[in-house]
């Protein structure tokens, strides 16, 4: 447990953190900003302004509605009618071997003018030099691919309870420095901001090359450092911000389709990693709780000591998303919702054969 503490706050060092930068204001090369959105009336108007008021002389907006049942496209429209750099697409019907939002997006960049290639989500909303500062930060480290973290908002009490945890289960898994050495293949993309050189892109197979991945975002990205391009990780939450589930409900379904996957289909990883969960975040508070209960000690001490190191980790991590520390203490409850998700999730894959994500149905 101590090294888990010591691991997570090293490896958190060696995240690059991007800040807002100046306008770029001469010389600015050309992004193309490719929106997927699928039933995204709630949020794609607030996303869309954000990027249209981007302090960034030099820049397009192609979004993409793909066959969405609500307003969406209808919001797209009427933005893109009194904004010329707004490019609105109504989306063909899904090719065959393809996932919705891989096609999506390669239909966008496939119109694409920009020397950049910038692939976003429809749930975000960026501060106004977003743009300016992410192109510095890729021609500072000469990146073919720049991808960011941004800011997560929470909203309800089960974002509170639950999405910390899965995002410090991420973070032990993501090895920072190795993913920013150019000799070791470690990648990791987010969708939410990846960013490319064009010819990077073109190179690796664009989005075609993942056209049937659920994470398309960290299999691009690993694609990227076996090419021997240079990825670039950095943590972008000065710049960019997103609620990425409303309830129990969308957390439930939005993690469930990825967790299993991202464990590469593994019954033994994902048993392991859920033995490892339980014995790390609500373990101790129960330890404790029993030997109060019990009496011994030496053991009560033992399991004080436990729940601190806990509490230690839990708190830094909710200071790093710019939690109230106070929401820690319902983070085991977090992990035990997390623990079902990933059983469902397994669940879906080895039993069911299937992922299912705004409204598709799609054979694993």
């Amino acid at each position: 447990m101590i090294f888990v503490v010591i691991f997570l706050s090293i490896n958190m060092k060696g995240l690059i953190r991007i800040s807002k930068k100046s306008a770029i204001t001469s010389d600015a090369p050309l992004v193309s900003i490719c929106v997927p959105a699928r039933n995204e009336e709630r949020d794609i108007g607030a996303c869309l302004e954000s990027l249209l008021a981007q302090n960034y002389p030099n820049f397009e907006i192609i979004a993409v509605d793909d066959h969405s049942s609500d307003r969406t496209g209808e919001i797209i429209q009427s933005l893109a009618d009194i904004n010329d750099r707004l490019r609105f697409i109504q989306g063909q019907p899904l090719a065959k071997g393809w996932l919705g939002k891989p096609f999506a997006l390669h239909q966008a960049q496939s119109v694409a003018k920009g020397e950049f290639l910038l692939f976003t989500d429809a749930d975000l909303v960026f501060e106004p030099l977003a743009l300016a500062s992410a192109v510095q930060l890729a021609q500072e480290r000469n990146a073919d691919l720049t991808t960011l973290m941004p800011a997560t908002i929470f909203g309800s009490f089960w974002e509170r309870c639950i999405q910390p945890v899965i995002f410090g289960f991420i973070a032990s898994l993501t090895r920072f420095e190795k993913i920013l050495d150019k000799d070791k293949h470690n990648a990791m993309g987010f969708g939410a901001f990846l960013m490319f050189k064009r010819e990077a892109y073109d190179s690796i197979g664009g989005h075609e090359s993942v056209r049937d991945e659920i994470l398309e975002d960290v299999m691009l990205a690993k694609r990227v450092k076996r090419s021997g391009l240079n990825l670039v990780v950095a943590d972008g939450k000065e710049i960019f911000s997103i609620r990425m589930y409303h309830s129990l409900k969308e957390i439930w379904q939005g993690w469930r389709k990825n967790i299993f996957i991202a464990l590469r289909k593994s019954v033994f990883w994902n048993i392991y990693y859920i033995f490892m969960i339980l014995m790390f975040v609500p373990a101790p508070y129960f330890l404790m709780g029993a030997n109060i209960y019990l009496g011994g000690e030496w053991t009560l001490v033992l399991s004080f000591c436990s729940l601190l190191l806990v509490l230690a980790t839990s708190i830094g991590l909710a200071i790093e998303l710019k939690l109230n520390p106070l929401y820690t203490l319902i983070f085991p409850l977090g992990a035990i919702m997390m623990v079902a998700i990933m059983l469902d999730s397994m669940f879906q894959v080895v039993i069911l054969k299937r992922s299912e994500w705004r409204g598709r149905v799609y054979q694993q």
